[in-house]
């Protein structure tokens, strides 16, 4: 037992579902050490609310739990919680428990770092600027450039541009910021997926590819030039290929991962197919983060209905990426 990997887990935003679905990891038999980290007093009451009988351990690197127990690292909450009710007090307790895990993994304490979902919105009414998990860990690690993926229902779909206005994405889109996003893409289906030569999958920007220019030249001047650049050093991509025909089966079939342009160009497709199994990845960084693919869950919260299907998956593919031979 003690050797198995030790993955921080974050609970997440306190009055959402994060308490929840961590709570049910205790009954999951998962291959690795998942240690929650959370407040033990929200954890207990939150067991306590939803009627399960939970045992709580303080965090032994030594001493693994035992099977009916659930490893805890306790940071404090900043405010008292009440399920479903949000409270930017606590804004700093959900960055500490970021801080914590990710200082954990690069010191090697954790192998990997999985995370519950935080509510954006509150945090910024704190006054903390904050557009992301993927954004603020890319800081916390002084990563230049991190790449979004999600992967779920047999799709890996990453992202050119993560959380900007629709307004701002084609400027975003520049050559330098796309080969260095397909190269981030590359080398991490390599290894953390033990892909020896992946074929990734380029979207357009445009309706229909640009429609060789007549609804946009993004394809022509940016994406095609970069494409063939890295297709010379031996890369295996396709494209720029209409986003509308890109998510078929034919299209697809033997592709290692789509590369979209924005995020509502390929997550919805993703998202669809894999909603509360899907899993979100953040490469690039020096260490494997995993998260779940939805959101708090307000309504859920304390309910006994939120579902733990991609905090466990999310759990294994960061156990996977660990573990992967590249």
């Amino acid at each position: 037992m003690t050797r198995l990997p030790v993955i921080a887990v974050t609970s997440g935003e306190p009055a959402g579902i994060g308490p929840d679905i961590c709570l049910a990891l205790a009954h999951r038999g998962l291959r690795c050490r998942a240690v929650v980290l959370a407040d033990r007093e929200l954890l207990a009451a939150r067991a306590a609310q939803l009627g399960l009988a939970v045992c709580l351990r303080e965090f032994d690197p030594a001493r693994a739990a035992a099977a009916d127990e659930l490893e805890v690292l306790h940071v404090p909450l900043a405010a008292p919680v009440t399920a479903g009710r949000l409270d930017p007090a606590n804004s700093t307790y959900v960055l500490a428990l970021l801080d914590r895990a990710a200082a954990g993994c690069m010191n090697a304490g954790f192998a990997a770092m999985v995370t519950a979902p935080v509510h954006k919105g509150t945090i910024n009414d704190a006054g903390i600027a904050f557009t992301g998990h993927t954004e603020y860990l890319a800081r916390l690690t002084s990563t230049a450039r991190v790449v979004m993926m999600l992967a779920g229902g047999g799709l890996r779909v990453a992202l050119a541009t993560t959380h900007l206005a629709l307004a701002e994405v084609a400027g975003a889109v520049t050559r330098e910021s796309l080969e260095a996003s397909l190269r981030i893409l590359h080398r991490a289906l390599q290894q953390r997926f033990g892909i020896a030569a992946p074929r990734i999958l380029v979207a357009g920007m445009n309706p229909h590819g640009g429609e060789s220019g007549h609804l946009g030249r993004e394809e022509i001047e940016v994406i095609s030039p970069v494409l063939n650049k890295l297709r010379q050093e031996g890369m295996r991509l396709d494209g720029p290929l209409p986003a509308d025909t890109l998510f078929t089966p034919r299209v697809l079939a033997g592709g290692d991962c789509v590369l979209a342009m924005y995020h509502d160009q390929g997550l919805p497709v993703l998202k669809y197919a894999s909603f509360g199994k899907g899993v979100n990845v953040t490469l690039g960084l020096p260490i494997v983060r995993t998260s779940v693919d939805h959101g708090t869950a307000l309504e859920l919260a304390g309910t006994g209905k939120a579902d733990a299907g991609s905090l466990a998956a999310a759990i294994e593919m960061a156990l996977e990426m660990v573990q992967a031979p590249g």
